[in-house]
């Protein structure tokens, strides 16, 4: 093993100075947390951003959250199979997710957001709900991942993410995704975290996905609303889906025999709304989150 590297008496001012800002900073994190100030949600996604946050010890922050204190500090990491000299840089995702739940029953964190789930036959109107809805209502709406490639209007982060096949089968094995789905020789799917992390912090959730997403989803959060769009009529449906310009006659069949089958799983969801007038479904969609 070499000697460790010879430093300047400037860089060991240095070094000093950098070590003493990242232990008053830690300092202060935890003196936030204990005062009720921050939630150990808010540290985590400080950590993402600062260093020094990062590098401090899981069982610093668990003991400076109050009422927890040293003996439960350490049981609680035992449990979850967290070393007691582990960092929070250091936690993998399973084990933040744990945390994340452990503290979600307290008060120190907001009340857990609702999860709404948006869905029913193609062309009956869902994405023109979901932006209606952003506008009026603080709706944190999920953003897919998907393996399609990016059509010339779409941003990256905004409108999907766009990831290679083997990146979403990585994510697949790692169960990252809420629910995913093989659509057209494509594969789309909700990454799980985000939601986690949204609802965690209070934000009430919205996802438009396709039927078979939608009842994915009520197995991984069985408190989630299903909310089921139908068209006035099946009329004004046929009369959308042959109105898109982009099909071929054979593409708008398809189209329509799907939109029958899908038409008949609306039994399973919570909730039915009719399409009928687009203000009413985003009042009636802001109602099932504030009840």
């Amino acid at each position: 093993m070499g000697l460790p590297p010879q430093l300047t008496a400037e860089q060991r001012i240095q070094a000093l100075k950098k070590a003493a800002e990242s232990r008053k900073l830690r300092s202060e994190i935890k003196n936030k947390v204990r005062s009720g100030e921050l939630t150990i949600e808010m540290v985590f996604e400080l950590a993402k951003t600062r260093d020094a946050i990062a590098k401090m010890r899981v069982k610093e922050l668990l003991e400076s959250i109050s009422g927890v204190g040293n003996v439960r500090a350490l049981s609680l990491m035992q449990r979850l199979n967290i070393s007691p000299t582990r960092r929070i840089q250091g936690l993998g995702r399973l084990q933040l997710k744990e945390l994340r739940k452990e503290f979600m029953k307290s008060e120190h964190t907001a009340r857990p957001g609702k999860l709404l789930v948006l869905s029913g036959p193609g062309g009956v109107g869902k994405s023109t709900i979901t932006k209606e809805l952003r506008k009026l209502a603080d709706f944190w709406v999920s953003v897919s991942a998907t393996t399609r490639q990016p059509r010339a209007n779409e941003v990256e982060g905004h409108d999907y993410f766009f990831v290679t096949d083997e990146e979403f089968s990585r994510m697949i094995a790692h169960d990252e995704f809420l629910e995913w789905a093989e659509f057209a020789g494509n594969r789309y799917g909700t990454p799980l975290e985000n939601v986690e992390h949204a609802l965690q912090a209070g934000r009430n959730v919205l996802l438009e996905i396709e039927i078979a997403g939608a009842k994915q989803v009520k197995a991984h959060i069985p408190h989630s609303i299903l909310v089921f769009l139908e068209p006035p009529t099946w009329e004004e449906l046929v009369s959308r889906l042959e109105g898109r310009g982009t099909d071929d006659p054979d593409r708008r069949a398809e189209r329509l025999e799907l939109a029958q089958e899908e038409l008949a799983a609306a039994p399973f969801f919570d909730v039915v709304l009719v399409n009928d007038q687009v203000e009413a479904v985003v009042q009636k969609l802001i109602a099932l989150a504030q009840s």
